[in-house]
């Protein structure tokens, strides 16, 4: 029986660089771009020699790369061989099955041990798929000489081959790159296959769509985020912030990090130590991150634009911004401060409309409606009331609190010099903010040429993307979406082809 597993992309609106160090807090949005992950045995029937096997088989495969790459597991110290070419390794999947079967090897008392060894002896056999919003089809968009729109993107068959940048800007040639977007692919990859495999496994019961919030699965979740950080982070061959994993995980949240100590062990496996005695540490940990809820208030939209100038590499900008903190101490010092009080102000300017939104709705879904349509220097002249006016007055806060953490941003970029808000950049930020019913703008984590965000009002995300498209960048088709991970009820491809009869059928 398959188990098909999907976790959700990211996009960080507050919190790039400040969320790496502890206490500072991000603000993660979970989307509706999700990473699947399709586990089933590889062998229908076990074999009466098989007991005796020291190893096991195990076969990955990502259509949308046209790759498929096969291993041999020792089934003693769960070490994997590749068969295949180097090329074609995905260092992700593959800590996510070592530290998966340790994992189950640490927590299985003797009974499910031997199912669990009837599962491996079977053989794995993975599929990874992810939405097409992770990657960037605008070079087929306009190959096709299709216009830069949302409508464009849909058009396209769902798990789209993925396309390489092997060019420089300046006609250099280097490694083949997978073209992306920047809603964190490796995390939510990571994520999905971690929770199919211990799903599949028979560690967790994973929810499904409807039961991710409820408390009984939690547990569950719990172990899928520490196997998934765990595997994230050795493959990175850096222990980041986890912010990415985290939203995969358990969806839109404030987050704080977890202390980094906490994989040192599984750091020492890589030094060789006993792997299911590692993954059995790693899993009695004391796992500091902090989340709580959050999600925009109501009535708000996420939309994503791709301007086409390429991804950013989050890791040097990252370095680039540390060795400035080492130069200048007292600096970094303050402007790490200030960015960090203009996110809290973004935050609770967010938390006390949605509060609005619940206390008032009808005066809060009017000025809603009326702001839509007008750009912000308009939107106090729509207020009757006092109660509307204070709508008004938060949904200005948010906007001041936004080009403030812009402001700070640029500060860092300026004096790291590296292009965290590029000037490109911040003319296309300055042109949507301006834009009827956009609340807010800018560029995501830790900036750079990936996607910029927006947040708009009401039905006003239509006319950004007309106006985005003028521009010559492709809006995406990626909302937020609450959810975090959760098993789902088939292969997502039949699914497609199943949604695209009915429409014929409705048409």
């Amino acid at each position: 029986m398959a188990v098909v597993a999907s976790a959700p992309g990211k996009v960080l609106m507050t919190g790039g660089y400040l969320v790496l160090e502890r206490p500072n807090a991000g603000i993660v949005l979970s989307t509706n771009a999700r990473f699947y992950a399709i586990v089933k045995p590889l062998y229908e029937e076990i074999r009466p020699d098989s007991w005796a096997w020291a190893w096991m088989d195990v076969k990955l495969t990502s259509p949308q790369m046209s790759r498929e790459t096969t291993y041999k597991m020792s089934l003693q110290n769960l070490t994997l061989q590749c068969n295949s070419s180097s090329e074609s390794r995905n260092p992700f999947v593959e800590y996510a099955v070592q530290y998966c079967v340790a994992a189950a090897r640490a927590t299985f008392d003797k009974d499910k041990k031997d199912l669990f060894h009837k599962l491996l002896l079977q053989g794995l056999d993975i599929t990874i798929l992810g939405d097409n919003d992770f990657y960037s089809y605008r070079n087929q968009i306009e190959a096709r000489g299709l216009p830069l729109t949302p409508e464009s993107l849909a058009s396209l068959p769902p798990f789209t081959s993925i396309t390489f940048n092997s060019e420089e800007a300046n006609g250099d040639s280097r490694k083949p790159e997978v073209a992306k977007t920047g809603l964190g692919s490796s995390a939510a990859m990571t994520t999905a296959v971690v929770a199919a495999l211990l799903h599949y496994l028979r560690v967790v019961n994973l929810p499904s769509n409807d039961q991710y919030q409820e408390k009984d699965k939690i547990a569950d979740l719990d172990v899928v985020h520490m196997i998934a950080q765990t595997a994230h982070c050795i493959a990175q061959g850096k222990v980041g912030s986890g912010f990415d994993v985290s939203s995969a995980v358990y969806g839109s949240q404030r987050y704080v990090r977890f202390s980094p100590e906490v994989l040192s062990s599984a750091q020492d496996a890589v030094k060789g130590k006993e792997l299911e005695e590692v993954i059995g540490d790693v899993l009695k940990r004391n796992w500091d991150h902090e989340r709580t809820k959050f999600s925009l208030p109501p009535l708000m939209n996420l939309l994503l634009g791709e301007p086409g100038s390429g991804g950013s590499s989050t890791v040097s900008m990252v370095g680039s911004v540390k060795k400035w903190q080492k130069s200048e101490p007292q600096k970094a010092l303050e402007t790490w401060r200030k960015l960090s009080e203009a996110n809290s102000a973004l935050e609770m300017h967010l938390n006390i409309l949605s509060k609005m939104a619940k206390e008032n709705w009808d005066s809060y879904k009017s000025i809603i409606d009326s702001c839509s349509t007008l750009r912000s220097e308009k939107w106090i002249e729509k207020t009757s009331k006092p109660s509307e006016a204070e709508i008004v007055k938060k949904l200005l806060g948010a906007r001041d609190a936004m080009l403030e953490i812009r402001g700070h941003m640029r500060l860092i970029g300026e004096a790291a010099g590296i292009p965290i808000e590029p000037e490109s950049q911040s003319q296309l930020l300055n042109a949507t903010m301006d834009m009827e019913g956009v609340l807010l703008a800018g560029v995501p984590g830790a900036g750079g040429f990936d996607a910029v965000f927006a947040v708009t009002l009401g039905n006003s995300s239509s006319n950004v993307t007309k106006a985005w498209s003028s521009l010559n960048v492709l809006a995406l088709l990626v909302r937020e979406d609450p959810r975090g991970v959760s098993s789902e009820s088939g292969d997502p491809r039949t699914k497609g082809i199943t949604s695209a009869m009915s429409s014929v059928l409705i048409k």
